[in-house]
This record gives structure tokens, C-alpha cells and sequence, in this order.
């Protein structure tokens, strides 16, 4: 089944004739990391060199179409730009650098595990800040005009891509710019790039090799981004999100030392086949009819990982500094789960933010019910059991996998 448009396909045969350097990726690379130098006025060699083996890896990608070689160069030159003004802020007013951080909340769990949702609620609160996705994807200082612009555009990139390259992405995660979004945006590098993408090989390779203090750098952006949204505003308590921050748990910590897990879980058998849908879908704008063995395959070894790494992580850190959120639980009972979360977090828990609570876990208008099946990507239900076979074990401690949920989340 084509998961490419109509529309999608029709710009991919005009495009085509277009690309220049379409057989040299690091030349089209080095070209536009110039322009963005030139436009910022600064230049890091270091992570311009890194972003450049992103592009080069999609580059690889053997089903990459004309579209996706735009998008990629596009959006990886947009993550350049973001960081050298990031860089430049703090450079020419030092004070940002001195911004603190404190006892921020990272929302991580497998994907498909209600993390949106749990996001979404705890950063609801006016104690609390959720990143809204704008202004993660051009960080500076507080100017209404600029937040104006920034939103309107965007909010078209998101329409074009959901009505044009990937029209199922609004059921499965919609796109608003002034929602709060996932802190990748301010990141450099993770194993989310080839969730975008594609499979990615050499850049995977390339990123399992990192030392722990080079993953550290990565979240030293995120922080200095979040400096920067913090500066001159009312300070208030970040809450991030990112399932595969439980790749990083320990790196997390030592970046911000004060930092509080909130674990959203699953039964890894019901949100795998929703992880490689979403997956598809993601690839649709970069690839030609994307190949859902591969995306099966990506999956397994991605959320495996990031599971295993999450437990041994648990082993070292203080028991206080991660809350446990059963899906489950969460479905059954919003109404007395939400208020014992904040509890655990230490967090205020108002009567306002019960009254608000069920406009907060309402479904965007126009959604439909998320449909997906994992033999669509060669996985068998045994097959997904084994491989997360201890995390199952933590999992059936606190939560009761064969429930039904009484919300979809």
C-alpha cells in the first residue's frame, strides 16, 4: 500500500529535474551551512560537521525522494540556524547563562504510552512550562512580533504537511505550534532522527559510539534553549517531553541534576504496532513507499534499547526522582490519578486544574481512532514479549497489562 500522495508524487516528478548535488550530499551541505553562517554571523564547525553526517545518512537512504531531499536539507539547516542564535544570545548577554533550571520534569516512556497526554496535563499548570513547539524551533527572546510570525509560519508548514506528504499524522500526533511539543527540537542529535527519516544506518552507528560526555552536549543544548525561553519571563517549572529521553536518563542527571522522571508505561505488545504506523507515517514525506519490515525492524532495536538503558539507569538513581504512570491507571481514573502524579512530583494540585482536567484529556476535534496492526512490520506478539521480556517484569509489578482502557489516550 503507496503511503506517498497524489499531490506528494506530482511534486516529486517536477522536483526531480531540480536537485543539484543530489550526488554529493556534502557539498549541498557545506553550501547550506555557509548561507546559515553567513546569515548569523557566528559559525560551530563542530556541530555544523555533525549535522552534516545527519544529512549525509538520509542522503543514503535508498528510497529517498526529491521532496525528502529538500525537507531534510531544509529542517537540518532550520536546526543549524536555531543553535547559532541560541549560541549568539548567550554570547552577547552572558546574564542567560545564569538562568537556572530548577527541578524540571522530563516526561519519557515508550512512544504510544500516553507521554502527549501526561505532558499536556503537567504542563497545564500556571507553576509549570511546557516548551511550545514555536519556540523551539526559532529560541530567542521574548518579542511578540516575532512570536506572531514564528507561529503563522509554523502552523502552515504543519497544515501543508498533514494535507499534502502525511495526511494520517494529525489522527496520531496533531501539530499546533502553540502546543507544547517534544524537546528534540532542541537538540542536536538522538535517535530520533531516523524515526523522521529513514533506517539511517551509518548515522546510527556513528551516534551508538558517543562517549557519555558527547551525549551530554546534546542536553547541554536543550538546556541552554531552555535559558534562553526562560530569560527576562516569569520563571516558572519546565516540564519536557521525549519518549527516548529514557535512552539518557543518567546523562539527564548530570545535566540537570535535580531533574524528575515522570515513566508513562504500556504493555509493549499494544503500543508497538501504534510506534511503527506513526513511524510510516513520519517517513511518508522523505521516502517512496516506505518498507514496513524496516520500520519494524527500526522500531524493535530503537524502543528495546531505550528500555534496557532505562532499567539499568533505575539501578543508580534516586527512587524518589522517577514516578511511575501505568497507562491503565491513568485510563481508568484521570480524575484521582492526575492529582496523586503532581503529588509525587511536588506539585500543587488546585481545584482549577481539576475543573480544566477534562478539556485537557479531550481528544483535538475531527481525530479519528489510531488503527494499526504490528504484522504489517513482520513483528509477532511472542516475538515483541521476548524482546522486552524484563521490562515486563517491572511492568507487571504495577499495572495490569490484559485491562481494557476505559479512554484512549
Amino acid at each position: 500500500m503507496s503511503s506517498n500522495t497524489r499531490a506528494s508524487k506530482v511534486l516529486n516528478t517536477v522536483l526531480a529535474p531540480a536537485i543539484r548535488g543530489r550526488e554529493d550530499p556534502a557539498g549541498a551541505w557545506a553550501k547550506a551551512a555557509a548561507d546559515v553562517e553567513k546569515d548569523a554571523g557566528i559559525q560551530d564547525r563542530e556541530l555544523a560537521e555533525g549535522l552534516g553526517r545527519v544529512f549525509g545518512s538520509i542522503a543514503e537512504e535508498p528510497r529517498l525522494t526529491p521532496v525528502g531531499w529538500f525537507f531534510a536539507l531544509g529542517t537540518i539547516k532550520e536546526r543549524y540556524a536555531n543553535r547559532l542564535r541560541i549560541k549568539k544570545l548567550i554570547a552577547e548577554r552572558s546574564e542567560i547563562a545564569d538562568e537556572q533550571i530548577v527541578n524540571p520534569v522530563f516526561v519519557l516512556g515508550l512512544p504510544r504510552t500516553a507521554t502527549t497526554l501526561a505532558h499536556k496535563v503537567l504542563a497545564a499548570s500556571p507553576d509549570h512550562r511546557g516548551p511550545l513547539a514555536w519556540e523551539m524551533q526559532h529560541t530567542t527572546l521574548a518579542d511578540p512580533a516575532v512570536a506572531k510570525r514564528e507561529i503563522k509560519k509554523f502552523n502552515q508548514s504543519a497544515q501543508m504537511l498533514t494535507k499534502v506528504f502525511a495526511p494520517g499524522l494529525k489522527h496520531i500526533h496533531p501539530l499546533d505550534a502553540e502546543n507544547p511539543e517534544e524537546s528534540l527540537l532542541l537538540m542536536p542529535h538522538g535517535t530520533f532522527w531516523p524515526l523522521f527519516h529513514g533506517s539511517m544506518p551509518s548515522y546510527r552507528a556513528w551516534y551508538a559510539q558517543r562517549s557519555e560526555a558527547e551525549l551530554a552536549t546534546d542536553y547541554e543544548c536543550l538546556k541552554q534553549g531552555l535559558q534562553v525561553l526562560q530569560h527576562g519571563r516569569p520563571p516558572k517549572r519546565w516540564v519536557v517531553k521525549y519518549p527516548a529521553h529514557l535512552n539518557d536518563m543518567t546523562v539527564i542527571r548530570k545535566v540537570f541534576p535535580d531533574a524528575t522522571f515522570v515513566w508513562t508505561h504500556r504493555d509493549p505488545g499494544t503500543v508497538v504496532g501504534s510506534a511503527c504506523s506513526l513511524v510510516e507515517t513520519l517517513w511518508a514525506p522523505y521516502q517512496k513507499d516506505p518498507d514496513p519490515l524496516e520500520v519494524g525492524q527500526l522500531i524493535m532495536d530503537s524502543m528495546v534499547t531505550w528500555v534496557n538503558n532505562a532499567l539499568e539507569a533505575r539501578l543508580s538513581l534516586p527512587p524518589s526522582s522517577i514516578v511511575d504512570v501505568p497507562y491503565h491507571a491513568l485510563s481508568a481514573d484521570p480524575h484521582t490519578e492526575v492529582p496523586r502524579v503532581y503529588a509525587a512530583i511536588g506539585a500543587t494540585w488546585t481545584a482549577s486544574d481539576q475543573a480544566q482536567l477534562d478539556q485537557v484529556l479531550a481528544r483535538p476535534a475531527g481525530s479519528k481512532p489510531h488503527q494499526y496492526d504490528m504484522r504489517r512490520y513482520g513483528l509477532e506478539p511472542d516475538q515483541v514479549d521476548e524482546a522486552f521480556a524484563p521490562y515486563l517484569r517491572l511492568l507487571n509489578t504495577f499495572d495490569v497489562l490484559d485491562a481494557e482502557p476505559r479512554i484512549e489516550m
